[in-house]
């Protein structure tokens, strides 16, 4: 028997026989010092941290989509906090439990929920949590919806114009039409004929993007002829949802903004043989006059230079020869011959019932769905969260559920 199996049939031994394991959530929300107390009202819980703080998360119900909300009591100065919060806010339930996990972030079980909505991390003094607050002045915390499985990464794709980035681009997508798919990206420009929001753009308000750039939400981003672009990191992590792999055509210098941000992605520039070869590719598409050649071809010769030096990407390909680099591409990316090249299968949904207790041992997360005053519960998860990535702004990935159930020899995992 291994130790995750032995740890948790003591955890699991310890609540069959009514012992309190070390680590319950309703004895974390007694214990609060410093002759504060705290009387809490509906569906809200209170989580005390090392830093003398104690985080109420509290679900609304007064406004038009009620969320799930937070504010700050600081021991050391006997005040109340309401902090700056980032990410996607949680949509409020009935009920939820709290747990602190470690002393960066606070786990929060959505009660009467599935699988996909109802784990989120509440981040307190993660690096990016710690970021926000330099740059703020003030208390931050920052929401992050945490997803059951794995991902595969995102691909930044990036070269000067008239590279064929574009083209190996759509080589890959109709050869693995189920394994990529395309971020959509903001504008604030007003939309074209036959264009429709949320497919060739989301378009939307400037004052509601500039906020949303402001907040850390973007990637990156540019001013084009009056209007902002951008790429969202909630518009690459929807399309992982989907159990696919984001790929972002993105310029050099979006691509460094990518590269400073939270999101972990894979870099490829896309190099043409030589500079006059690109030219002769530019000229050669009869697309634009003569003014916007040369200055593309500045932008290009900047932008050769930027992905050529070290740091900035991870891998460079030359385009000399279309198929060659293809080929390199498919090699780089793992998808040669024999590789499994379907979709991945989304993990199936589980009902987390409104009633539910958590414990915690190690980094491993007990869930008792029922009734605890009568002590029956109908199901019991086990939640491991040891190899957890990612964060806010955007999804905490690498949850692995489990279903356990006790047995005459002990307790034994369903799933």
């Amino acid at each position: 028997m291994d130790d995750a199996f032995c740890d948790l049939s003591v955890l699991l031994s310890c609540c069959n026989q009514g012992e309190a394991p070390a680590f319950l959530v309703d004895d974390l929300q007694k214990d609060l010092t410093n002759g504060f107390h705290l009387k809490l009202k509906g569906h809200e819980t209170a989580i005390n941290t090392g830093d003398n703080k104690t985080y109420v998360i509290a679900g609304t119900e007064y406004e038009s989509t009620p969320t799930i909300e937070v504010r700050i009591y600081d021991k050391n100065t006997d005040e109340w906090v309401i902090p700056i919060v980032l990410g996607i806010k949680p949509k409020s339930s009935k009920g939820h439990t709290s747990v602190l996990l470690d002393e960066g972030r606070i786990l929060v079980i959505k009660g009467n929920s599935t699988s996909d909505d109802c784990f989120w991390f509440l981040e307190v003094n993660t690096a990016f949590v710690r970021e926000q607050k330099k740059r703020f002045e003030t208390d931050v915390v920052a929401w992050s919806r945490g997803v059951i499985g794995e991902a595969e990464i995102p691909i930044v794709i990036s070269g000067p114009s008239g590279v064929g980035k574009g083209t190996l681009i759509s080589k890959l997508m109709e050869e693995f039409p189920s394994m990529f798919g395309f971020s959509v990206s903001h504008t604030t420009r007003a939309p074209r004929s036959k264009e429709q929001n949320g497919v060739h753009y989301h378009f939307t308000e400037r004052s509601a993007m500039e906020k949303d750039i402001k907040d850390g939400k973007f990637l990156e981003f540019a001013s084009v002829h009056g209007n902002l672009y951008g790429t969202s990191i909630e518009a690459v992590e929807a399309v992982t949802d989907k159990g696919k792999r984001c790929i972002l055509d993105i310029d050099v210098q979006g691509a460094r903004s990518v590269r400073g941000s939270s999101l972990e992605a894979i870099f490829i520039f896309i190099s043409p043989p030589s500079f006059e070869d690109l030219e002769k590719r530019l000229r050669a598409r009869r697309t634009e006059t003569e003014e916007q050649i040369q200055k593309r071809l500045k932008n290009a010769r900047t932008e050769i230079e930027q992905g050529n030096s070290p740091g900035h990407f991870d891998c460079i390909l030359v385009n000399d020869d279309l198929e060659t680099c293809y080929k390199n591409l498919k090699k780089l990316l793992g998808l040669n011959e024999g590789a499994d090249t379907t979709q991945k299968l989304l993990p199936e949904l589980v009902e987390m019932h409104l009633e539910h207790r958590v414990s915690k041992i190690d980094q491993k997360i007990l869930i008792n769905c029922g009734n605890a005053e009568e002590n029956s519960y109908r199901n019991m998860f086990l939640l491991d969260f040891s190899s957890i990535k990612g964060g806010a702004p955007g999804r905490t990935r690498g949850l692995n559920l489990l279903t356990v159930e006790p047995s005459i020899n002990g307790y034994k995992m369903l799933s």
